[in-house]
């Protein structure tokens, strides 16, 4: 069975390499076996690879998040059965032809496109907890993002609009406009020196609860500038890899807080998973889509990592 794995941290060229591991055995009472269809490759993967977030024990089978069809099903397992696309759940080590996964949590997903359901894993539970967890947003709120175009970008403009509430979306080029507004997004600018002018000039002085920032450098402080009294500062990426930078006394004068975000320090089964469940039928009408920018055969993961690397949405086609 092929599977992407690491036996150390460091560069991925240097220790991401393709194994033949040993099939799993049968399900267990409770337990599914899936054969995983396609797995999403983000840059969060290849921090895991350079040790940078979190160092979990090796040799580690590395994917984040994926869809997979269901093969076997143990005794007493109602929720699924064989045939069934489900997602995977996070931080399973997907990048592997086939494994076994806890019954519990897992659902049949609806009739749909099956790459574009890989993506469920890890954008919209960013994108809904985003919402959900750091401000009382309330039906009519304004948020404002940057890098409106990524997925979990995309995946804020479709949730934040089932939940009620309008979007400010500020990207680097003009060519998605039309794009994201047809995707739901209320606003859609120029991420430049004029944004907050500009947007606040189309809103006047609606409330602007929440700002979600994944570009860093001096990014954030157009963000903050449009950010209402008391409102958050959310980041949950680093684009750049340059340090935010914000004016420290328009911070002080709006009273403003600011927050990091990672979905692994929220509990899976009461957190994320709901957010998956909700953003299921929106992926599979089509009102949240992410276009990728290539699939990769597993084989070819070095060719996949140096896409990623230069940018877009990379998945990895995992079964033959």
């Amino acid at each position: 069975m092929r599977a992407i794995q690491i036996t150390h941290f460091g560069k991925p060229e240097d220790v991401v390499r393709v194994v033949d591991l040993q099939e799993p055995p049968a399900p267990s009472a409770g337990e599914v076996k899936v054969a995983v269809e396609f797995s999403p490759l983000n840059l969060h993967d290849l921090l895991v690879v350079g040790g940078a977030l979190v160092r979990p024990p090796l040799p580690l089978v590395l994917g984040n998040e994926g869809v997979g069809r269901v093969i076997e099903v143990g005794v007493g397992v109602a929720t699924v059965a064989v045939g069934d696309l489900v997602v995977l759940p996070l931080f399973g080590g997907a990048w592997r032809e086939r494994l076994l996964l806890p019954a519990d949590g897992l659902f049949r997903l609806p009739e749909g496109n099956v790459e574009q359901f890989s993506m469920l894993g890890s954008n919209p539970p960013t994108a809904g907890l985003i919402l959900s967890e750091y401000t009382d947003l309330k039906p009519g709120d304004w948020i404002v993002q940057n890098a409106a175009n990524s997925g979990v970008g995309r995946s804020l403009i479709a949730l934040a609009k089932k939940r009620g509430f309008r979007t400010i979306n500020l990207v680097r080029n003009e060519s998605v406009f039309a794009e994201l507004t047809a995707a739901g997004a209320d606003i859609v600018h120029l991420d430049d020196a004029t944004a907050a002018e500009d947007v606040r000039r189309a809103i006047g002085d609606a409330r602007v609860a929440l700002a979600v920032d994944s570009v860093g450098g001096d990014a954030p402080a157009r963000l903050l500038d449009l950010l209402s009294d008391g409102g958050s500062l959310v980041t949950y990426a680093s684009a750049t890899g340059q340090p935010m930078s914000v004016n420290a006394l328009t911070l002080i004068g709006k009273r403003a807080t600011v927050r990091g975000f990672f979905a692994g320090h929220f509990d899976y089964a009461t957190k994320a998973l709901p957010v998956i469940r909700e953003a299921a039928p929106l992926v599979a009408s089509g009102a949240l889509f992410v276009p990728p920018a290539a699939v990769f055969d597993l084989d070819d993961i070095h060719a996949a990592i140096e896409q990623v690397v230069r940018g877009g949405k990379i998945l990895l086609k995992v079964a033959r």
